[in-house]
């Protein structure tokens, strides 16, 4: 009896095994049939102990290699971006010459050849000394009266020698604004009263003193920036606002109501170191009475350098502006870019100045820059016996002429 159940559980004991081990076989032959796509993906199994920390951790000569490469990769832009970037230095905000810094900028920007910065400045000697010292800053605007009356100042170094300038640019005119409401009918009247003139530093602040000492008016200054200084006068917390800045002034561009534009007489006092000068209802429509215009001072600008040696990356930058900026002059006189480029002559001189060698290299080779667009168009139009045109149509022709004659240059 004891071997006639034995052969039973062995039996069944085979039989069992033999399903498992045929299964298996069948698992593995269909998985093997249909492609590994439809095997079960294996779990992960963690590499031996022994060889884990090699696995994991690059080779130390790929991994310094790879760090050299990104460092060279990164000198190459910061290379690229400092060699091809020009900041200029401007006025402030609001100001017209931020404004037409702007303008260069959309103009001569291509990306990767030139790029130009602009850069909220404050204006007049302050402008100058930033461009002599500050190492970022590689152009700026000043005015002319106050660059000639620093080779007598040691607050920022003698600039003979270290200064030169690129080209003459626009007059800016004096703009003295009171409340529409105000009893103060002339400037005389402000003797004893509270007038904003401009940021410390600023050329309103330095051109405001000179006018004032001049003509024998002392106020009670506060030095604060255009759109601040209009907000108080409007206020009512000051009697004025004394803005040096071409013609139209940003700041003054939504001023439709509540002020006024007083009269600067061009007297005898300020006729050698300024110029006659007048703002029209067309200039401020909000600020001054249709077909009025009101009477005042103007100074010019200019744009200037530090003198750099010829071989350092400031003069190559510089002078890579100069080639873009000079042949491109009748783009931004063309509206709709600021009128103020409409009065720009390249070829125009400083007495007493050194024009930027790059510069003065290349009005030596473009002879007749020394007539601006718009005073060829001029021509152009007296040639052919004038026009009666009103002032739309004139600017529509003219920006026919800049397109015809900048398809002439690319001939």
């Amino acid at each position: 009896m004891g071997g006639g159940a034995r052969p039973t559980g062995w039996s069944e004991i085979l039989r069992r095994g033999c399903l498992v081990s045929c299964t298996a076989a069948m698992t593995g032959f269909g998985a093997a049939a249909l492609g590994a796509q439809t095997a079960p993906a294996p779990a992960p199994t963690a590499p031996p102990p022994n060889q884990s920390a090699h696995a994991a951790k690059p080779h130390p000569h790929r991994v310094a290699r790879r760090e050299r490469g990104e460092d060279r990769g990164l000198a190459a832009i910061s290379e690229r971006i400092n060699g091809n970037t020009v900041a200029i230095i401007a006025g402030g905000l609001g100001s017209t010459d931020l404004a037409i810094t702007q303008e260069l900028a959309d103009v001569l920007d291509d990306g990767d050849n030139l790029r130009i910065m602009p850069v909220v400045g404050a204006g007049g000697d302050r402008n100058i000394r930033d461009v002599r010292f500050m190492k970022g800053i590689d152009l700026g605007i000043t005015e002319t009266n106050l660059l000639a009356r620093l080779r007598t100042s040691t607050g920022a170094g003698t600039p003979d020698g270290k200064i030169v300038y690129l080209t003459k640019l626009f007059n800016e005119e004096m703009h003295l604004l009171v409340r529409a409401d105000s009893s103060i009918t002339a400037i005389d009247q402000l003797n004893g009263r509270t007038v904003s003139l401009g940021e410390a530093g600023s050329g309103t602040q330095r051109i405001g003193h000179d006018v004032l000492d001049r003509l024998g008016v002392a106020v009670h200054e506060v030095n604060l920036a255009a759109p601040q200084a209009i907000a108080r006068l409007k206020a009512g917390e000051i009697d004025a606002v004394v803005l040096i800045d071409g013609k139209p002034v940003p700041a003054l561009a939504n001023v439709a109501a509540g002020l006024r534009v007083l009269p600067v007489p061009f007297v005898k006092p300020l006729r050698d170191d300024f110029l006659p000068a007048m703002l029209t209802s067309e200039d401020y429509p909000g600020l001054i009475e249709p077909g009025r215009q009101v009477e005042t001072l103007a100074v010019g600008t200019i744009l200037i350098a530090f003198n750099w040696g010829k071989d350092s990356d400031h003069h190559a930058k510089i002078e890579k502006f100069v080639e873009a900026f000079f042949p491109r002059l009748a783009r931004l006189q063309a509206p709709p870019r600021h009128p103020k480029w409409r009065e720009v002559n390249l070829a125009a001189t400083l007495p007493g100045w050194t024009r930027l060698k790059a510069a003065q290299a290349w009005l030596d080779q473009h002879r007749d820059a020394d007539v601006t667009q718009r005073e060829k168009f001029e021509q152009f139009v007296r040639a052919r016996g004038g026009t009666t045109a009103s002032a739309d149509e004139r600017e529509q022709l003219f920006r026919e002429f800049v397109k015809w004659s900048e398809a002439r240059a690319r001939r």
